[in-house]
């Protein structure tokens, strides 16, 4: 969807919850538009104080008010020509919301205590974890904007619903933090992956990714094993053998989509133990080489076969 949108100028709303990665599918869209050679400006709606960030988003004159001691660009004139990220911009006031709805439809605003109009050419994209739906229905967002906004929705689920992306990321995160930290991890052993995997990761990407500094950190070298984790991921019960890791939700779970995601996982797994020879994974797996072709094209399972 990144490749499809990205440089279609069109404004897109991500949605997911904290430490989802929101911020860095916002950056993907800008490093893959035409507009990536322009600045790529990010803001945290909810992080400032709503006095200050009108001045924040649009700048203000000198005198404009006490402490504004000289004239400052805002961040939609700072990211002209490029992109600019709202993150978490459920948390906007409403009478920031009307201020940000002339920009996304008339491109232009004026800095706080200003009165000359600034006309902008930015590529805007919003995140929350919030329902703006739901806030909309209850009078805290504006349904004008939130239309506006809505044009591509992305959304971006929660880790523990991407089980498969567990060990991608992990030892994305591990060869990352050697090169940073001078380290000589190896890899996680097989238990410990199994522990990852069965963890519900509250915290998502960024409680994955902490974890993994962690362990690096403090391990050095060599393999990473259940006892190096925390005792709470250690003293989950362990599953059935060749159970499937999950848990029902309070809502419910599409058992179609969950069947699917277990035959990803276990696809992947095999492929990682067999270094990516699809023979060697179907014989894991009992299934026909071919019949492991299809389902690898089937689930974008991206393996090259060694030579």
């Amino acid at each position: 969807m990144i490749e499809t949108v990205a440089d279609s100028d069109s404004t897109i709303i991500i949605q997911g919850e904290t430490g989802t990665g929101k911020g860095l599918i916002a950056k993907a869209i800008h490093d893959n538009s035409y507009r990536r050679s322009k600045p790529f400006v990010q803001i945290n709606c909810g992080a400032i104080p709503e006095n200050l960030l009108e001045s924040e988003l649009f700048g203000h004159v000198k005198g404009a008010f006490t402490g504004a001691v000289v004239s400052k660009p805002g961040k939609f004139e700072v990211a002209n020509g490029g992109t600019i990220f709202l993150d978490e911009i459920g948390d906007m006031s409403p009478d920031l919301q009307v201020k940000l709805l002339r920009v996304l439809e008339e491109n232009e605003f004026e800095r706080v205590g200003g009165c000359s109009t600034i006309k902008t050419n930015v590529r805007i994209v919003a995140a929350t974890h919030r329902n703006l739906e739901k806030a909309v229905e209850q009078g805290r967002f504006r349904e004008d904007l939130f239309y506006r906004l809505y044009v591509i929705p992305v959304h971006l689920g929660p880790l523990r619903e991407r089980k498969t992306d567990i060990p991608l990321l992990a030892n994305g995160f591990l060869t990352a933090l050697n090169q940073k930290k001078n380290t000589r991890v190896t890899g996680f052993s097989e238990k410990t992956m199994q522990h990852l995997m069965m963890h519900s990761w509250p915290g998502n990407v960024r409680e994955l990714k902490n974890l993994v500094e962690r362990l690096v950190v403090l391990t050095r070298e060599g393999e990473i094993y259940p006892k190096d984790l925390p005792a709470k991921m250690r003293i989950q019960t362990e599953p059935a053998e060749g159970m499937p890791v999950t848990s029902l939700p309070e809502n419910g779970i599409c058992l179609t989509t969950a069947v699917n995601e277990f035959e990803k996982a276990l696809i992947a797994q095999s492929l990682q133990k067999t270094n990516g020879i699809k023979k060697s994974a179907a014989r894991l797996l009992n299934i026909k080489r071919t019949t492991l072709v299809e389902k690898i094209k089937r689930h974008h399972l991206e393996y090259v076969e060694n030579p």
